[in-house]
């Protein structure tokens, strides 16, 4: 299979399930398996960029995996502040741009500071762009939004007339990247859980068996020849 497919999509936004299973499988702690994860995630980001794919969206931690038991999120917490640290610089040589989407005032400082510090760092690279979904939920995203244009038009700053899809787009934490053409889902489960709800009205779903700790590089490729294979019609009559 090509490296470089004919239709590359743009923006690929994948929910990286199935850790805990996997550990479990093993008599690991969830925890392993969520180490092991993170590995799996640098490798789909080194293929993404091989593959020409400028955006890449990743699930990392959703608003509602707070309500997880507190040392499975501590230690989540922990492993997001090692990775952010320690692949800060590989990330920025290899022409990564990380962004980070979600409710960011729920973040401990000690990883908010370090995420702005290798946004800041990475803001001028170009190969690819990251973003990393954590402490996300779209329903709050998209309230957040609503509010946002609210405010304006409640301060005259906005006419009620005036609010389109794209100024409604332009503020979701998504703003400036574009809607998803690609959407995958490991471990077998077929649902959205709450992920970009707005930004994949149009996208294809892809949902793959394997867990994630053991989906690979040539899983991703197979992915976007799947993709590859879809007549996209945006809504249109066949």
């Amino acid at each position: 299979m090509s490296d470089h497919p004919s239709r590359p999509p743009q923006h690929v936004a994948i929910i990286m399930d199935g850790n805990g299973r996997w550990a479990r499988q093993r008599s690991l702690s969830r925890l392993e398996g969520h180490h092991q994860g993170s590995a799996v995630a640098q490798d789909i980001v080194a293929a993404a960029a091989q593959m020409g794919i400028p955006y890449l969206t990743l699930y990392a931690f959703s608003s509602e995996n707070w309500r997880r038991d507190s040392a499975e999120v501590s230690g989540l917490m922990t492993l997001l502040q090692h990775s952010l640290e320690t692949k800060a610089d590989e990330l920025h040589e290899k022409g990564v741009r990380l962004k980070v989407i979600g409710e960011r005032d729920a973040l401990p400082h000690a990883i908010l500071k370090t995420i702005e510090k290798v946004e800041d760092q990475t803001k001028e690279n170009t190969r690819i762009t990251l973003q990393m979904a954590i402490s996300y939920g779209s329903r709050a995203e998209i309230v957040h939004a609503a509010k946002s244009l609210a405010e304006k038009v409640r301060d005259r700053r906005l006419n009620p007339e005036d609010i389109t899809e794209q100024l409604f787009s332009d503020h979701l934490y998504t703003a400036g990247v574009p809607d998803l053409d690609l959407f995958i889902r490991t471990s077998g489960e077929h649902r959205i859980s709450n992920y970009l709800l707005w930004q994949l009205s149009y996208a294809e779903l892809v949902f793959v068996d394997k867990l994630w700790p053991d989906f690979t590089p040539e899983d991703f490729k197979e992915a976007i020849a799947t993709y590859n294979t879809r007549e996209r019609r945006f809504g249109t009559a066949a």
